[in-house]
């Protein structure tokens, strides 16, 4: 929603937290620099963007760039008088690192920022020390190493960290429709891009409140909403995004005063729809009702797009649009604790519920408000960017959003399959709260989205169902041919009967979450009839072309001819019947090209699984 609060800028906010719980004074490196001369340090400083300091996958960042801290680590026979005296007679002020540090003698002192190295060289030589490095910081493997994630609890409320092992959204086209995103500098003056969304994927929108191309941001919102769903991760700067792999479409209906009307929004969703969005978020609405919207949102919905809305700020039991519409996914607001917040409506029409945030409140004691961090505008100004703490079914929404887009990156494409994962893979614990399940399910509808259950859903659930399918054919063809012995004609065709069943029927399926998010398991793990999601990308996904008889058909043509491969050719048709006959049924994606989303898709893929069992069967008999 357009109702949002800002907290103090992340500058104050930090250096705040720092200062409390960094003491001593910061030593200069003139001294350090005087002691080795004109001579060059030995290394570098440890800390900024040197991949060479990567050790084994653990990232390297700084938090605290204003200055840095050196280990010194003395002999072990040296006394703590001595140590501090040492330290002292360098301008160091160093003191031990932590009770535990006595034995070994460890120390840690501050100093100017690229010190260091200087340190290093000038010291390292004298027989009071064993060593003497940078205090360098790691992170937890899994984690970004975007410095400021460590305060984006609400990540951690939807289990991002164990989604992103196998989901990153890639790919798949988002459209923000909002006041704009800061994302392009060249159209206007004093206009200028977000730094933490240099990395994000954009496509071409469009700004709806001054009719051309460039949708940019006067406000702020549409920036931090577009950041919660895409900023830019791994950058060592910043914040993450919760599917930072998708793609951007940001269209601009909201005036710099955060206002829109409602032609320039059943605009917007029929623009996204028709230039390949497959999901839209809208952190907008009202108390009324519109047919015209409710029209695009059925256009959209007809056109495969997922439709994620924000439930409403005003705090009661009220609808808002379009989030009350059918076909669109509301979301209410949680804060640190999973309760939902205050400010967050609720009523039958909410569907689940996602982090919003609560700066009012600082229950994860950061000192910091609870609020959802991302860059945007500072106060409005084009001009000057920060790191924001926002609350609202606004800063809600985006999260179930993105989570959309790491389902469909998995080929889920078909928005009702969509919106079944999220609510399946919901996390209800917050049910025992309530003595009425209707009160939850008003306050939550199905649950806290849960990123990576959502995942492990749609790669679970689809590829069981075409595997289980592929493999049932192929019993009822072996009993076909073999009415005697059903088996008998098993050890002939394995191993390439069962490697062209499972290659077409579902792929490895199971191997992301294994072998997790990586490049080659996306070939392996999907089944034949992807290959058009894995060439052309997710827009193109479950095309009449790939999905359809035509590839055993191919195969029988050009395979049946050998005995040798005949086998992998009748394997590849019935794994394709199992892929096409379970689509049938649980219509996973839209089949591109054919009208509608629903019975036409069914009969096409029915009679081509047919046809494909077919081909197997009559190879088989051969």
């Amino acid at each position: 929603m357009t109702k949002i609060q800002r907290t103090l800028g992340l500058s104050l906010g930090i250096g705040t937290l720092l200062l409390a719980s960094h003491a001593h004074a910061v030593t200069p490196v003139d001294r350090f620099q005087e002691c080795i001369g004109t001579s060059q340090t030995t290394t570098d400083n440890a800390i900024p963007h040197n991949p060479a300091h990567a050790t084994f996958g653990v990232q390297i960042s700084d938090t605290e760039p204003r200055w840095d801290e050196v280990i010194l680590d003395f002999d072990d026979d040296v006394s703590h008088e001595e140590a501090v005296a040492f330290a002292k007679s360098w301008g160091l002020d160093a003191d031990l690192n932590s009770p535990t540090s006595d034995a070994p003698n460890i120390y840690v002192a501050k100093v100017e920022e690229g010190a260091v190295p200087f340190i290093r060289d000038c010291l390292s030589s004298n027989s009071i020390l064993e060593g003497v490095e940078e205090n360098i910081e790691y992170q937890t493997f899994g984690a970004p190493n975007d410095p400021l994630y460590q305060f984006q609890w609400n990540f951690k409320q939807v289990n991002a960290e164990s989604a992103w092992k196998m989901a990153t959204g890639k790919g798949v086209v988002v459209a923000v429709i909002d006041t704009g995103v800061a994302a392009e500098d060249d159209k206007a003056k004093n206009i200028i891009a977000a730094k933490d969304l240099a990395d994000t994927a954009f496509v071409k929108g469009y700004d709806f409140v001054d009719k051309d191309d460039f949708a940019w941001d006067g406000h702020g919102h549409g920036t931090h909403v577009a950041g919660t769903i895409a900023q830019s991760t791994n950058n060592k700067y910043g914040v993450a995004g919760l599917a930072y792999n998708s793609k951007i479409m940001p269209l601009r209906v909201l005036n710099s005063r955060g206002f829109g009307q409602v032609a320039d929004i059943a605009d917007s969703i029929r623009f996204a729809a028709d230039n390949g969005a497959k999901v839209i978020n809208m952190s907008l609405g009202g108390p009324l009702p519109s047919l015209v919207m409710k029209a695009s949102i059925e256009h959209a919905h007809k056109k495969g797009v997922t439709i994620i809305a924000a439930a409403g700020n005003a705090g009661k039991r009220s609808p808002s649009y379009p989030a009350a519409y059918d076909k669109v996914v509301a979301v209410a607001a949680t804060q640190f604790d999973q309760h939902t917040t205050f400010y967050s409506q609720w009523g039958p029409y909410v569907d689940v519920a996602a982090p919003g945030g609560n700066t009012r409140i600082d229950q994860n004691k950061d000192g910091r408000p609870d609020g959802v961090m991302q860059e945007t505008l500072k106060d409005g100004n084009t001009a000057v960017h920060d790191f924001a703490l926002y609350m609202g079914t606004s800063m809600a929404s985006p999260h179930v959003a993105a989570i959309a887009a790491l389902i469909i990156e998995q080929g889920v494409t078909h928005p009702d399959k969509v919106e079944k994962i999220l609510k399946q893979s919901a996390d209800e614990s917050q049910k025992k709260r309530y003595s009425n399940p209707k009160e939850f399910e008003e306050r939550y509808g199905a649950g806290i989205v849960q990123a990576d259950a959502a995942v492990k859903a749609a790669v679970t659930e689809q590829g069981s169902t075409r595997f289980g399918a592929g493999l049932l054919l192929a019993l009822l063809a072996f009993a076909g041919v073999r009415r005697k012995d059903m088996l008998g004609i098993a050890p002939k065709a394995s191993p390439l009967f069962f490697t062209g069943l499972v290659a077409a029927s579902s792929g490895l399926f199971f191997l992301p979450l294994i072998a997790g998010d990586l490049s080659w398991t996306a070939w392996f793990s999907r089944p034949l009839a992807e290959l058009d999601m894995m060439l052309l990308g997710v827009g193109f996904h479950q095309t009449p072309i790939f999905a359809s008889a035509l590839l055993p058909l191919g195969a029988a043509a050009f395979l049946n001819g050998s005995k040798t491969l005949r086998a992998l050719s009748a394997g590849l048709a019935i794994g394709m019947a199992g892929f096409l006959l379970a689509e049938s049924f649980i219509l996973t994606s839209d089949v591109l090209w054919i009208p509608g989303a629903g019975m036409l898709d069914r009969v096409w893929l029915a009679a081509n699984g047919l046809f494909a069992f077919a081909i197997g069967y009559l190879t088989l008999k051969r």
